[in-house]
Parts: C-alpha cells; sequence; structure tokens
C-alpha cells in the first residue's frame, strides 16, 4: 500500500513478545505495579469506610432519634459514597488521576442537570427526612391541613398516605405537609372540645349553665379534670350563647364524634325537660300592602239612529 506521495508508507511494528519473566515485568512490569496499587488501595479504603465510618454514622443517627427508615436510606447512600471514595482514592494512588478528573467533570454536569430536573422530587425527599425526625405526626393520628383531614397510614421518604373518614385514600407529597401548618389534634393525651348552646333571652342563664354541667359530669367519656365548665361568650339575635367547654382523654376521631354527639343530645334533651328555650333565628314581616284599583272607562258613546 502506497502513500499519495508515492512513498510507501511505514509497516506497523508490534511490540516483541517477551521471552522470559523478565523481559515480561521490564515490558509490563509499570503497569501490573498501577493495578496491584488500585486494587489495594480500593480494598482497604472501601473496608475501613464500611466497617467504620457507616456504622458510625449510623449510630449518630440513631442516638440523634432518626426513624429507621432514614437510617436506611443513609445506610445506602453512605454505602454509595463509600464506594465512591474507595474507587477515587484506587485511581489517583495507581497514578490516573485524569480519570477522576473527567469523571468528576461528567458527574457535575449530570448532578446539575438531574437537580433542575427532578428538584420536587428531591424536595420530597428531604421533606420526607425531615417529617421522619421531627415527627409533627405518626402513623394512626388524625390530622388536618389545607382544609382536608384524616388518619396517617403511612409516612414514606416521598410520600405520605392518608384515608379519610370517607374511605378514601389521599396520596399527599411531603413537601406539601412540611410546608404548610398541619394541625395534630391527637397529639396529646387529651383533648378539649367547646360546642355553643343557645338560650331564649328570657331563659335563667345561671340555670341553664348547670344543667349543661351536670350533662357533662354525667358522661362517663368527659374528664372530671379538668373539670367542664360554660360561659357566656354570643349575645346573638334570638339567642344567647353558653360555651361548653369538656376534655376527653386519649382521644380519637371515632371518640370525639361519638362523645360530643352524646353529649350535646342529652343536653338538648336535659334542656327541653326544663322548660328551656333554644330558639332558632326567625324574621317577622310587619307593615301595609297598599292596592290601586284601575278602573277604565269606555270614551265611545252608544251608538243612535239618525
Amino acid at each position: 500500500m502506497y502513500a499519495s506521495s508515492g512513498l510507501p508508507a511505514a509497516p506497523l511494528q508490534a511490540d516483541p513478545i517477551p521471552d522470559s519473566l523478565n523481559e515480561l515485568l521490564a515490558q509490563y512490569g509499570g503497569l501490573v505495579g498501577k493495578v496491584v496499587a488500585f486494587v489495594l488501595a480500593f480494598v482497604v479504603v472501601w473496608l475501613v469506610a464500611r466497617v467504620v465510618l457507616v456504622p458510625l454514622a449510623n449510630r449518630v443517627l440513631r442516638e440523634r432519634g432518626y426513624d429507621e427508615t432514614v437510617r436506611s436510606l443513609a445506610d445506602s447512600v453512605f454505602g454509595a459514597l463509600a464506594l465512591l471514595l474507595a474507587l477515587a482514592v484506587a485511581f489517583t494512588v495507581a497514578g490516573f488521576g485524569s480519570i477522576i478528573a473527567a469523571f468528576a467533570t461528567l458527574g457535575g454536569a449530570l448532578a446539575l442537570a438531574l437537580g433542575f430536573a427532578a428538584q420536587d422530587l428531591l424536595a420530597n425527599f428531604v421533606a420526607g427526612v425531615f417529617i421522619l425526625k421531627d415527627k409533627p405526626f405518626e402513623v394512626g393520628d388524625w390530622i388536618e391541613w389545607n382544609d382536608m383531614s384524616g388518619r396517617v397510614e403511612d409516612i414514606d421518604l416521598r410520600v405520605s398516605r392518608v384515608k379519610t373518614f370517607d374511605n378514601e385514600q389521599i396520596t399527599v407529597p411531603n413537601a406539601e405537609l412540611a410546608n404548610n401548618a398541619v394541625k395534630n389534634p391527637v397529639a396529646y393525651d387529651r383533648l378539649r372540645q367547646k360546642f355553643v348552646f343557645g338560650i331564649g333571652y328570657d331563659d335563667d342563664i345561671d340555670h341553664a349553665k348547670s344543667v349543661i354541667v351536670d350533662e357533662a359530669r354525667s358522661n362517663p367519656d368527659i374528664m372530671d379534670d379538668p373539670a367542664p365548665d360554660v360561659r357566656v361568650t354570643e349575645l346573638a339575635d334570638s339567642y344567647v350563647g353558653l360555651q361548653s367547654r369538656f376534655w376527653i382523654s386519649d382521644p380519637s376521631r371515632a371518640d370525639f364524634a361519638r362523645v360530643r354527639s352524646n353529649f350535646v343530645q342529652a343536653v338538648k334533651e336535659r334542656l327541653d325537660a326544663e322548660t328551656i328555650d333554644m330558639p332558632y333565628p326567625y324574621r317577622q314581616l310587619t307593615g301595609a300592602v297598599e292596592t290601586t284599583a284601575t278602573v277604565t272607562e269606555s270614551s265611545a258613546s252608544p251608538a243612535t239612529d239618525d
């Protein structure tokens, strides 16, 4: 084969095959040394990271009260970081620093692209970690947020699943729960409830208050300490508002609804028995209605014979 200049091309010369161990070591000794250094550095760094650093990080997370889900995720993340650290150290020790630089540039570009593409997903993950750490609510709690309510069934790193009281399941991104106010009525061992009863202006307020308190004390599901009480809170158009306040222990949605329903029904029946009026709004129209009659007379005169 000849080049375009007309001169014969120089033939390719392959490396001579070594005939002895000395020649093999002389020809490939540097590469073998680099491979051995790479393997030794990788094994040492990876073992140290997995045996010492990862368990130490897990123990720190456990002592700080992080949830098992967070610790499991951290274990996976620390394992991946240990692998990357071992590879970086091994490449550096073996003299392949240029490979590390290339991977670092490529990894930075990929991380930037993924960060923009999955920022909402990452926000939900971060919010899930804080929810599992801070424990504003737990599985089984009844929570309310953004005019919605339900019982928490599952808390994952990305979403939380809530079962409504209509037997529907809502999958809520954790960022929504972390960035908005969440009310947890069952966070403590007791819950105070309020209900306003309206009585007539001519009724005895003290007598009505004693009736309401007596019915609260006779309800076995209402706590005696703190004691139930009643206060006048409203002077409406047609009634005087008496706000009853009572406490229930170990609250749940079902207990709260049942106890309040039984209490309100008992008070209503007792007020009726005590002839205490519970008026409802009404309107009375007064005045007179004027009517105007219009009589139309025919302007035509009767016909006459000529």
